[in-house]
């Protein structure tokens, strides 16, 4: 008799609001904790985490293709506005972070998802664009681009790391920033096209906490985990 292997097990950490680079340090934590169950029991059932924060203070970051023309502010302006700056490990051009966008960072082994890099960010596209269907948004993809929009208006980014087929970094879902912010930058590069947020579409305010019950079993869903916990 053929018996079901186990799902892999996702751990949710609820980071609520923290500065940037102690996100970061958790995240990596964590990497290395994935890197060095992987090594000492390859064939082990799979574990993995989500991390959801919200920025705060807000934090302007350029990814490794990142052209720090497309920050339009000079650093002592964006200082003295408070924001920080950070060059991070993932690739991408600049992205900004701040209270009211819901940022996750699922760190998973994506050799056991594919080892594919360009079908991980389709599955955290998918990801988005099922949640926002959750709230009667259609979602869609742009060839060429990354992200989930809707319409011509961006509405989450993405940009992913990995360490020895580890996944950090992750994306980003814009619920009820202050998008003004985004003036501070060309988002991801892209001059065209324009940011939303779900409050924005939806014309009425939508909080960071309605967004994360969803947002966790969508992910779980679309990855096949099963949610074991949620801690701070």
């Amino acid at each position: 008799m053929n018996s079901v292997p186990p799902k892999p097990l996702l751990e949710v950490l609820d980071l609520g609001r923290m500065a940037y680079q102690a996100a970061l340090d958790l995240q990596m934590a964590r990497v290395e904790e994935l890197k060095r169950d992987a090594a000492a029991s390859p064939n082990a059932p799979e574990k993995a985490y989500l991390l959801l924060v919200e920025h705060d203070p807000p934090v302007i970051t350029l990814g490794r293709g990142a052209d720090e023309n497309n920050v339009i502010l000079s650093p002592e302006e964006l200082k003295s506005q408070g924001f920080q700056i950070h060059a991070v490990s993932r690739g991408g051009d600049v992205t900004y972070h701040g209270p009211g966008q819901l940022v996750g960072y699922p760190i998973l082994r994506v050799d056991r998802h594919g080892r594919d890099v360009h079908r991980y960010l389709r599955d955290i596209e998918e990801v988005v664009i099922r949640l926002l269907a959750r709230f009667g948004v259609e979602g869609s993809r742009k060839p060429g681009l990354t992200g989930a929009w809707v319409g011509e208006e961006k509405i989450a980014a993405t940009g992913v790391a990995l360490s020895r087929w580890v996944s950090y970094h992750g994306f980003s879902l814009n619920v009820c920033p202050n998008l003004a912010h985004f003036g501070t930058i060309v988002p991801c590069g892209i001059s065209d096209k324009g940011v939303t947020s779900l409050s924005v579409v939806l014309g009425r305010r939508i909080e960071v906490e309605e967004v994360k019950a969803p947002l966790v079993e969508t992910l779980a869903e679309v990855f096949g985990f099963e949610v074991i916990s949620e801690r701070d």
